[in-house]
């Protein structure tokens, strides 16, 4: 006799992956046209002439069009190289590599895949980035979550007690999403200093990394002594280049995991996206006005945004946020976040993006992203998010 199965009722493991947020918010913007949106953590300029300059360069090579390394092409790993050598203070050398990534959530992942078995192990620091909490998920491992301090600081007593036989790796994010906090090179120095001697890996997300205000600098654990062996450092493009579409970021790993990496990375990719690549090596030699000035740009966006922010003071806890483009607000009322951020979006047409999705279930927590506007849609946005908590709350 014949079986009838229920595909549908199948488990996967992709069950217990929470669904992306932004989609989602996206989903909601779109029902409601007119919506000014402080979600989704991009950047509103394009990225400099020498990127879409190089570009062109890629069709004079009849050859482009087939496979290339599957860590990069060396002439942007040597581009990479000489970046990380000025701005990170990282040397490259025999005991570490450079692999370009389609992004660094593929850097992320391709970490996770490469340092861990099926029931493992990653420290997350909450609130996290929730693309690696779900990329963890994904590789069959658990993140172990470790909180923050008031002011979104690392805790590294805490942390330590975190660690057990199956601790693969611990996450730091700095500058941070979805707080905008910047850790100090003591405290960044500390944690790697307990990965090298549990024995465990430091992966150090600097997505944001020239995104700092008021003096502050970015520090990349990778440039501390004896830390090459155990650190894993990935970057991106995205952010800072407004490359968000075209998918490059990079890795710096520990030359005893490559072999590892290029077996996930020729699986998943092959290659990254040789025109992308090409978009990348232009990008990385425009001149240090680019950065200065757009970076510049976003900063007195954030000053504005902080004005706009004080009429909330008394509705939610606002923590100076020295870095990246967020600020994490804390709403001091007992309501769920995702319903509050669905009635900003339907009844005031301002989208922000909420906390429980970065690990934040212990309140109501809102991410307000400010990178991608103009100032006078930003001031614009912040009115509508006050008037619209203000009317909610």
């Amino acid at each position: 006799m014949q079986q009838n199965y229920d595909m549908k009722s199948l488990i996967s493991r992709m069950n217990t992956v929470q669904s992306p947020i932004i989609p989602m918010v996206g989903e909601l913007i779109k029902n409601s046209p007119g919506t000014i949106s402080l979600g989704q953590g991009v950047v509103s300029y394009s990225p400099p002439p020498e990127a879409r300059e190089f570009v062109s360069k890629f069709f004079d090579k009849p050859t482009n069009n087939l496979y290339k390394s599957v860590e990069g092409i060396p002439e942007l790993i040597t581009a990479i190289k000489a970046k990380l050598e000025s701005f990170n203070h990282i040397e490259i050398n025999g005991e570490n590599r450079i692999v370009v990534t389609a992004g660094s959530n593929m850097a992320f992942t391709n970490a996770i895949l490469a340092i861990t078995s099926i029931g493992d192990e990653i420290i997350l620091n909450t609130p996290y980035y929730f693309n690696h909490e779900m990329a963890i998920t994904m590789a069959g491992c658990h993140p172990v979550l470790v909180q923050t301090d008031a002011n979104y600081q690392l805790r590294p007593h805490a942390i330590t007690q975190a660690i057990t036989p199956k601790t693969r790796a611990i996450v730091t994010i700095s500058p941070n999403n979805p707080t905008g906090a910047v850790y100090s090179p003591a405290a960044l120095q500390e944690i790697n200093k307990i990965c090298r001697h549990h024995g465990i890996y430091h992966i150090s997300d600097e997505a944001y990394e020239y995104f700092t205000y008021n003096g502050v600098k970015h520090t990349s654990p990778a440039a501390f002594s004896e830390s090459r062996e155990h650190t894993i450092s990935l970057y991106s493009l995205s952010k800072a280049y407004g490359f968000a579409s075209w998918r490059i970021g990079y890795m710096v790993i520990p030359k005893h995991l490559l072999a590892a990496v290029k077996k996930i990375q020729d699986t998943i990719l092959i290659c990254p996206p040789v025109i992308s690549q090409y978009a990348a090596l232009g990008a990385l030699q425009t001149k240090e006005d680019y950065l200065k000035n757009h970076i510049g740009a976003i900063a007195k966006v954030r000053e504005l945004v902080i004005d706009s922010l004080k009429p909330l003071q008394k509705l939610s806890t606002i923590v100076p946020a020295d870095g990246a483009f967020y600020f994490f607000l804390k709403i001091n009322r007992e309501i769920d976040a995702l319903k509050l951020v669905t009635r900003l979006i339907r009844e005031h047409q301002v989208a922000v993006i909420p906390g429980d999705t970065f690990g934040m279930n212990d309140g109501c927590y809102l991410r307000v992203a400010y990178g991608a506007l103009q100032p006078e849609t930003a001031k614009e946005g912040i009115e509508r998010l006050v008037k619209g908590l203000q009317a909610i709350l």
